[in-house]
């Protein structure tokens, strides 16, 4: 009798895994419906030879990530539209916000991890739907927060891999320079022309494509990630700047918080920088009108006199944001790039903004997929 009922236990224990195993790999696409929309925020200057700097505020939504071809679909029908409008040649450089890749991880996943209500439910849809390579990611993780450190490492490989061919292909399809916003991995670089993956620390990363649809240079990490990431994520180098040619001039990148900082716009006059591009991302539909609440556990540099509390988040962005600010920043014109959208049940803010001059120009309208476009 024993040996029955150890019998029946077996079998149905292995139902149960061959089951959830069948119930893992089955992964069927939902229906999907997406705005394709944009509209012209900004058209600062006049067309020259020197090029132009264009701006890409999307509008994403979970299932946007479904799979790349979605993604690209809609990125594709952004830049078309900038194409019609006579924005792009053969010396446009388009920005893309911080964090457009890092959505990648949820890729090629359940429809009910698309249906979940909050980011905490599709986290665990995450994981449940590859027990395998979350247990793996797991046992690597490092830092405060493993369990986050896994999320985003778990599926690492295939996101650099999708990063690439994804943001890649669109630069060789439309002929442009692409600063293909950012996307977490850990320890990126780029070896024989490929993005690649390490077994180190998680950095924040912008890598920027050529018209060839090859990487330039290697992934600008970010160095001063806010308060809230720096449990999970690395900080590269205070000194680690980087300038890369482009057809429109010598181009730096400033992820986030990182334009913040004065010292790194002079180590970008240093090495000549033209334009900069500073993809960016606030977490909070409301948080652009809400009080700035400082640099966020960082410390404060000497040159910056404004206070937590004294002005907006939006003001702060304005205030702080140097690019094309004399005798600070010495390059030609700049240009930072909100993502916006719905994840579950968080918000993204942030108004996309031009400078050139001294000034900074938007259309005074947060909500919706825009385009900023700066004749050089």
């Amino acid at each position: 009798m024993r040996k029955f009922f150890y019998l029946l236990l077996s079998t149905a224990l292995i139902a149960i895994l061959v089951t959830y195993a069948l119930w893992t790999a089955d992964r069927p696409a939902g229906h999907y419906l997406s705005d394709l929309r944009i509209n012209l925020a900004v058209d600062q200057g006049m067309p020259a030879e020197r090029g132009n700097l264009l701006g890409i505020q999307p509008e994403l939504f979970p299932t946007d990530y479904q799979s790349p071809e979605r993604l690209h679909r809609k990125l594709a029908a952004y830049l078309q539209s900038a194409r019609d409008l006579g924005f792009l040649n053969d010396k446009t450089v388009v920005v893309l916000p911080e964090h457009i890749g890092t959505w990648l991880m949820f890729s090629g996943e359940k429809d009910e991890l698309y249906q979940a209500g909050t980011m905490k439910e599709a986290m665990n849809w995450l994981a449940v739907s590859n027990p395998l390579a979350f247990i793996q990611a797991l046992v690597r993780a490092q830092g405060d927060n493993r369990l986050d450190d896994a999320y985003l490492r778990m599926k690492a490989p295939r996101m650099a891999h999708d990063y690439q061919g994804l943001f890649g292909g669109l630069a060789e399809e439309f002929g442009i320079t692409l600063v293909a916003g950012s996307i977490v991995l850990p320890e990126p670089s780029v070896s024989d022309g490929q993005l690649k993956v390490g077994a180190g620390a998680l950095y924040n990363s912008s890598l920027v494509f050529g018209r060839d649809g090859r990487p330039i240079g290697q992934p600008q990490r970010q160095r001063h990630p806010v308060f809230e990431q720096r449990d999970v994520l690395g900080a590269d180098r205070p000194d680690a700047t980087q300038v890369v040619e482009t057809p429109a001039g010598r181009l730096g990148v400033l992820i986030g918080s990182d334009s913040w900082y004065p010292v790194h716009y002079r180590q970008l006059n240093d090495q000549g920088a033209q334009l900069i591009a500073v993809p960016a991302f606030i977490l909070g539909r409301d948080a652009w009108d809400r009080p700035w609440s400082g640099y966020k556990g960082l410390s404060t540099p000497e040159e910056v006199s404004l206070k937590p509390g004294e002005v907006s988040e939006g003001q702060a962005w304005h205030r702080l944001t140097l690019t094309s600010q004399l005798p600070i920043s010495q390059a030609r014109g700049g240009v930072s790039v909100f993502l916006r959208g719905q994840f579950w049940d968080s918000a993204s803010a942030g108004q996309s903004f031009i400078s050139h001059d001294g000034q900074h120009f938007s259309d005074g309208e947060a909500r919706g997929a825009r385009l900023l476009n700066l004749w050089l």
